[in-house]
């Protein structure tokens, strides 16, 4: 019998000290597609969505990456890549990238706070970019749907 309940003591305090996520936690883990971008800058919104690239992002616990290249394998003028990363911080939905990485290195360490809502299997971020360096303010939305 002694053994029984210390044998049940031990299961008790590992079930308790078990990690467990916050189930209101957006699930963000995972690869997105971009599928639409817009941007507000002043008193215009206009697509900065090109169709003839593609972009993912990864997603883990802690960091971000993303990257974007041109559909033609670099063959002519449209020819693009770009890519960058950092960690990240989610508080409700309150999504935060510290960029910490990125081929243009002006906007390294730069902070953007960004809304972000999931529906089904897509994802809608939403905020601001501001690199005074740069002369960047504005507003961007983007959507992502999840790769499978």
């Amino acid at each position: 019998m002694k053994n029984i309940i210390a044998f049940l003591i031990v299961v008790v305090s590992f079930i308790s000290c078990e990690t467990k996520k916050d189930s209101k936690a957006l699930p963000l883990n995972g690869t997105w597609r971009l599928i639409s971008a817009e941007t507000t800058e002043k008193d215009s919104t206009f697509s900065t969505f090109n169709p003839k690239t593609k972009m993912i992002k990864i997603i883990n616990d802690t960091h971000f990456a993303f990257f974007n290249h041109d559909l033609n394998n670099g063959k002519d003028s449209s020819a693009v890549f770009f890519g960058g990363g950092g960690k990240y911080t989610l508080k409700d939905s309150i999504y935060t990238e510290n960029l910490e990485f990125f081929n243009n290195r002006q906007w390294e360490n730069g902070k953007f706070e960004f809304t972000v809502k999931i529906k089904n299997d897509t994802l809608t971020q939403k905020g601001i970019e501001k690199v005074e360096k740069l002369g960047i303010d504005r507003i961007i939305t983007e959507k992502y749907v999840r790769e499978k």
